[in-house]
Parts: structure tokens; sequence; C-alpha cells
């Protein structure tokens, strides 16, 4: 015999007043009814429901034959109001009535009901009803109660927690917990415990979806008898948050559906009929010829666009209405409830996703439209909107921060009781990233770290949202963008729109721990958006002057302004943020970000791919790089990077060393500009190189220069001195704190071009001196390992935000380098 236990009718969801006013009228028990049906077709041989505190449900079907009357009872903890849910089976009325006197106190509850000889489980045991649940309570309950439900409505997580811990406890921890707790457990054996199955439905969607059988039981008192006797099991399927968020939605919309009839619009809109096919329970007809000459019409009818002054109500039902009028898959379900064999809870998903990001791809241009024009105004109000979006999309986040923290406690609930952890614990990294198929030192950092994480079996996942590859990539997850934002100051450079509920499934199921951002644009905002809802520590990394750049490409100081505002409140919502440099940290720090989360990001160098053993004469001579003195720029070649700078001191250098070669390796927006700025000198162009080759590059090269006074850290400046190379760098921005001043290269003011020709012509003077530093770069280099900084960037998140960080505290007081110039003799 089979029963769902833990079915709940609609007296129980819809608002309490209107409940109230239902119960007067003659189709109040329309929805027990309906349950009882449903049950019944699923193959329940009994069928109750145990409404919150209530038993009308119960009793509109009590004279049909095999049902019986229950209740779920809201009892607290006394010491600490934490509330627990009990369900009780085969009552009545005056039961029920002593239930409501006595379920303030839990303890006084489970005496009556062990006195009065009912039947009764605890609901959910490990979902936290009202977030005040902690292993003690759980303990307790394991005293109390012989019977535990694995709940349909809960996490698959959570529930095999439960089944874990319930049938391996031993009369040692039971007796060891009641002497903890001074609680009596008040029945033989009470290490013997049963699991019992429920659904937990609140909107009649997934009625028996997880329920309770006895085998051999032929009525009722059998049934029972087996369920105090350790003869029942627990079948059927756990929840996902998209089951939760489904049955929400499904709540809402069916208590509106009935308030304001929208019966009598179903057959009139293709929007709302298929709303209705996904979130109202039962069969539903195949619609009239009307309706499918009705939408054949509509279908072939320009739509409307939507402008930037589109009201959200009007721009959601636009967008809907559009993308089911060009699915074929989702016009066959408006019109026959057909769904090509995918289930209800994911067909859902997918079509509130995609109708969503449509909407927000909108939201999203005309934002940045309104920021890069400085509309104040109008940028605050279509925050607004956005936030009237992000309300549209509460149940998801809802049901996924519950599940979270369920799996968290769960989690904890077994180890503490079992001594086990999970085969998925264990520090779990989603790093979100907008430049991971871009050409610079931060993704070549990440892909250094995504293969050291292989290599070294530690869970790291790269999360970045562009026209990438959609080729496989072991460690990364590249989704695809719902909308691209084009700058008009930077052609080259482009924001991607991230499809949020996409990425926040993606981390949910991969129980990821820790989330980090490399950005504070839109993908490292969906980052932000998915670590508040799944309640997870959020590292972000700071590695772009941002503000400068704004201020570099715009010319707008106000635009500079915007920025800094902008990226301090980012940062400041960070559990913990990472810095190139102690340079950066006070930067930070002077702008207003709190500095006890300021840390040293650990950065390395591949010693073996970039050596002096890799200059090979071969290589200078196809690139052209003469024999004179050979100088290295290595990089993107972009306006930011001051090389309108190194073109003024090397144009003047050549009349000193005519023999000497600049090379620059790299490629970027401002190649063509600088081109122009050379035209005439010994400068070759080699274009964007990698691996071996740019290996060699660095190798074969004498001197390399960066005159970047924006950069945060310069991972070339580190290969460099891995080749042998003597560098020069500014006194502003990271790259200065790589290199040991007057040891391994030289420091020059920045934005002074006389400086860096000063620099430049005094240590082509003196190649004995620059031998020295070479040697000495490389030293430096074998100490700052791509290994040793990947093992250090892990420990990273070992450490409890707030904790005093062991490798750096930004903010002690280190004194800047000091520049040193090599002055021609």
């Amino acid at each position: 015999m089979k029963i769902d236990l833990h079915v709940h009718s609609k007296f129980s969801t819809r608002p309490s007043q209107w409940v109230l006013q239902k119960l007067n009228c003659p189709e109040s028990f329309t929805e027990p009814l309906r349950i009882y049906e449903e049950a019944r077709r699923k193959g329940m041989g009994l069928v109750t429901i145990s409404d919150h505190n209530r038993i009308e449900g119960a009793l509109s079907i009590a004279h049909l034959p095999g049902t019986f009357i229950s209740e779920e009872i809201t009892s607290y903890f006394p010491e600490d109001r934490c509330k627990v849910h009990v369900l009780v089976f085969d009552i009545d009325e005056g039961k029920h009535r002593e239930f409501q006197r006595l379920r303030e106190n839990i303890y006084d509850l489970v005496d009556y009901l062990r006195q009065e000889g009912i039947h009764h489980a605890v609901a959910h045991p490990l979902f936290g009803v009202n977030d005040r649940i902690t292993v003690p309570n759980f303990e307790k309950l394991l005293l109390l109660f012989r019977n535990f439900e694995i709940n349909g409505a809960r996490d698959a997580w959570q529930n095999d927690c439960l089944r874990d811990i319930i049938p391996n406890l031993d009369a040692e921890t039971i007796w060891r917990l009641a002497e903890k707790y001074g609680i009596d457990p008040g029945y033989t054996q009470p290490w013997r415990k049963n699991l019992i199955g429920g659904s937990d439905d609140h909107s009649a969607l997934t009625i028996a979806s997880t329920y309770t059988e006895v085998d051999g039981a032929a009525d009722l008192p059998q049934f029972l008898d087996g369920l105090e006797n350790g003869a029942a099991s627990a079948r059927g399927a756990s929840s996902t948050p998209r089951t939760m968020a489904r049955n929400l939605y499904s709540i809402a919309y069916q208590y509106y559906k009935h308030r304001f009839g929208i019966d009598r619009f179903l057959d009139k809109d293709v929007t709302l009929k298929v709303v209705d096919r996904f979130l109202e329970p039962g069969v539903q007809a195949n619609v009239g010829l009307a309706f499918r000459l009705r939408t054949r019409i509509a279908r072939g009818l320009s739509r409307r666009r939507p402008s930037a002054s589109t009201p959200l109500r009007d721009l959601i039902r636009m967008e809907t209405e559009s993308l089911i009028r060009a699915d074929s898959t989702l016009m066959e379900f408006a019109q026959a409830g057909v769904l090509n064999g995918e289930n209800l809870e994911n067909g859902w998903f997918s079509f509130v996703n995609r109708a969503t990001n449509r909407v927000a791809s909108h939201f999203a241009g005309t934002l940045l439209d309104h920021v890069s024009g400085a509309n104040v105004f109008d940028i605050f109000g279509t925050l607004g909107s956005a936030g009237a979006l992000y309300t549209m999309l509460a149940p998801y986040f809802l049901a996924y921060s519950i599940f979270t923290k369920d799996r968290q406690f769960s989690s904890e609930a077994r180890k503490a009781l079992t001594g086990k952890n999970g085969k998925d614990d264990g520090v779990r990294v989603a790093h979100f990233t907008d430049t991971f198929h871009e050409i610079n030192g931060v993704s070549g950092t990440l892909r250094q770290q995504a293969e050291l994480a292989i290599k070294t079996g530690k869970t790291l996942s790269i999360v970045t949202c562009d026209h990438g590859p959609r080729v496989f990539e072991p460690g990364v997850q590249n989704f695809k963008p719902i909308g691209v934002y084009h700058l008009d100051e930077y052609p080259e450079q482009t924001l991607f729109y991230p499809p949020l509920l996409e990425m926040l499934h993606f981390v949910y199921a991969g129980n990821f721990t820790r989330i980090h951002s490399a950005t504070p644009g839109p993908i490292g905002l969906a980052a932000l958006c998915i670590a508040k809802t799944l309640r997870l520590p959020i590292y972000g990394t700071y590695h772009t002057a941002l503000p400068q750049y704004a201020q570099i490409l715009t010319g707008d100081e106000a635009m500079e302004d915007l920025t800094w505002k902008f990226i301090i409140w980012y940062y400041n919502q960070m559990d913990l943020v990472y810095v190139p440099s102690k340079e950066t940290g006070r930067e930070l720090e002077e702008k207003g970000l709190d500095p006890a989360k300021l840390r040293l990001f650990p950065r390395g160098v591949d010693v073996g791919r970039f050596s002096p053993e890799k200059r090979s004469e071969a290589v200078a001579e196809r690139f052209g790089l003469g024999s004179g003195p050979r100088i290295l720029y290595a990089g993107r070649v972009s306006r930011e990077k001051d090389l309108h700078l190194l073109a003024v001191a090397f144009r003047r250098l050549t009349a000193i060393h005519p023999d000497a070669v600049l090379a620059i390796v790299g490629d970027g927006p401002y190649l063509d500009d600088l081109r122009s700025l050379l035209e005439g000198t010994p400068t070759v162009f080699t274009g964007y190189r990698e691996g071996e080759e740019l290996a060699a590059l660095f190798a074969a090269s004498d001197l390399f220069v960066f005159p970047s006074a924006t950069d945060t850290f310069g991972n070339v400046v580190l290969e460099a001195q891995a080749s042998g190379l003597p560098i020069i760098v500014t006194n502003q921005g990271g790259p200065m704190e790589n290199i040991l001043p007057g040891e391994t290269g030289v420091v020059v003011p920045a934005g002074d071009a006389e400086a860096l020709f000063t620099a430049m012509e005094g240590l082509l003077a003196d190649p004995e001196l620059m031998r020295a530093m070479g040697r000495a770069g490389r030293s430096y280099a074998e100490k700052r390992t791509i290994e040793q900084a990947f093992e250090d960037y892990w420990a990273m998140y070992e450490e409890t935000p707030g904790e005093a960080n062991k490798t750096v505290v930004v903010k002690e007081a280190v004194q800047k380098p000091t520049p040193r110039m090599v002055h021609a003799a």
C-alpha cells in the first residue's frame, strides 16, 4: 500500500483572509477533491491531506474511500524558538484542538502524542523553517521522534544526508545525546528509527512525487502499524530549486487566476495560455479552432519594437509574446500541451530564462547608453526597472538560496553525527571573468591557474561569457551571451551580458564553495548576485585601473569619478579583495575601500618557458632584430600604455645608437598610431605572439621597456626578468613592485619621455651592468614560480573571510621604491 503522507490543500497556500472567504463558498473544497483524485490516479492506496495547523482540507474528503485526517503542526523549541513541523496521522477534531493548545512547546506536544498513541513524524528534519535550526536542535529531534520524513520538496542532497544519518545511529550515540541534553527518548530501542516519504506539495503539481510504501498492508491500521514497526519505505524523487520555483510561480498564478477570473482570457491570449499550461495542474484539453486561427493571424502581424521608454510590464509582455510566436515548440505547447518530452519544471525554467534574458538585454543596453551619455536621472530610472525585473525572478533566487542553505546545514549535521564528509566536500572555486579569451596578462594568468588546478587535483572552474569558442576547454565554462554592448570610445572592447539564471544553476549544481570575480563588469555583477543568492563567500580581484582608463579614453573627469564610485561600491561587497600591488591597495583604500578586505594577490612566472636559454639568433634573424642592441616591448598596443612616450624616447635614442632595434610584440587599437609615430625608425612589429615563439623573442632581446603608468601588475615584467633582461618601468602602478630597483632594473618617473630616454641610453652604454641586472632578474624570477604562486593563491580560499591574512596585509606601512636613474658615462 502506498500513500503520500505530506500533501497540502489550497487552504494552506492562499492568503488567509481569502481562505476564510472561500470556506463559505460551495466550491471551497474543489482543490482537496482534485488532490484526492490525482493521488488515486497515481496509485496511492490511501489519501490524506496535512495542512498547516488546519484540518478543513482533510475533513472535506473524509467521506471518500481510503482517506483519513492528518495535520502538519507548527511547533517550537522553547529555548530558542526554532520552528519544527510535526506530521500527525489518523486524528480527529478534538485532537486537533489539543494540538493547537500545546504546539508552542515541542516537548509538551510530543509528550501528548506519546500518551495518546498518535502516529506522528517530524517533517523535513534538516530544513530550517525559520533559519534557527542548529545541530543541537537536530540532535534533540533524534531523541524526541522515531519517524523522520524524506521530503519530496527538498533537495536530494538533504535527503541523502538524512539517509546517511538515520540508519547508522547506534545505542551509544543516542544515550550520549540523551545525557547531553537531559531528554529521555521515551521508547524502547530509541536508536532504531524509520524513514517515511511525503511530497510536501503546496501547488498540486507534485502530488505523490515522494510517498510511503508498506508492503502487504491492506488497510489503514496495517499501514500505520507498518509505519511504526520499520516496515515502511520512502519512495520517489527529490526536488530541485527549479521544482520549488515553479511551485511558487504556480501558487501565485492559481491564486490570481481564480481571484480575477483569468480563465475567460485563456483562449484569447497566447502568452496566458502558455503560462497556464506550465503552472496549472491537471490535464488540459486542446484549444479550439478559434484560438488556432487567432494565433495564426496574430503571428503574421508585425510586432511593435520596444523602446527605451517602454514600461516594464509592456516590455515583458512584448518580449514574451515575441518569444512564443517565434518558437514552434512553445506554439505547439500552447495549442496542444505537448512539450517535446521535456519535463515541465525544466521547460518553465527555459521559458522564464529566455523571456527575462530578452528583457534584461534591453535594460542593460539602455542603462549603458545612459552611462555613456552621463544621463544621471535616466540611469536611476532604468535601475529601478531592473529591480522590478529582479523581483519577477525572485522565486528562482529564493529557491536556490533555500536549497543552498539546506545543503550547508545538512552537511554540517552529517559531519557531526557520522564524522563523514560528502564526496564533493572541499574547496570548489568558480572564477568569473570577462577577459578569458582576450589577449592580456589576466587571461594568461587564468589559463595557467586552470592548467595547474587540473594537474594538482583542485576544483577550479573559469566561468566566462563571450563569443569565444564553444569547444570543450578543460576547467572552463563559457556561456553564450544574451547581448553585447560596444563602446564607441574603445571599439575593440565589448561588454557581454551574461545569462544570470543559467550561471546561477551552474554554480549551484557544481556545489561550488567559493566565488571569485575578476571583473566589476556585467559578469562580475552576475557573480555578486549569485554569491549573495547562494550565500557563498565572494572574493574579488582588482587588476585593471578602470577609472584611469575611463578618463584616458573619454577625456572626461566626471566619468572617472563616476567609475570610481561604482568600483568602490562593488569591491566593498566582497569578503576579500586581492590587489596586484601594494600601490594599488593604497589607492583603493584612499578612495574608500575597507582596508581590512585587502590582500596581495600572488603571481608567478613560468621559469621553464621564459629563460635565457631560449635565446636564438635564428629567431632574431627571422624577425629582423638586427645585430645591435635589441629593445623589447611586449603587451597590448593601446593608448593607455603610454607607448607614445616610448616612441619619442626611441626616436631620440637612434641618433646615438643607430644600430639599436625596437621590437613591438603585441596587437591592439593603437597599433596604426604607433606605426606612424615610429615611421622611419628601426622598429619591428611582430604582431601577437605566444608560447615558445614569444619566449624566444624575450630571450633574443637585450632590454625590456614598459612605459605604462596604469598597469596594476604587468605579467610581462616577470617574464622579461625570467628571460634574463634588465627592466625599465615607471614609478606608477604595479610593475615597479615586481622588480628590484637598481638590481634587476630601473624605475623612471611616469609620463616623462626624457627620463625614459635617459634610462635607455644609460643602460645601453653599460653592457656589463645590463648583464648583471639580467642575471639578478633571472634569480629573482626563480623565486616566484607559477607553481608556488598557485599554491599561495589556493591557500587564500582556505582562509575564512575576516581572519588575518598570513601572507600580506596591504595596509602595513611599506615604503615606495625610490626611483633610481642610470646615466650614461
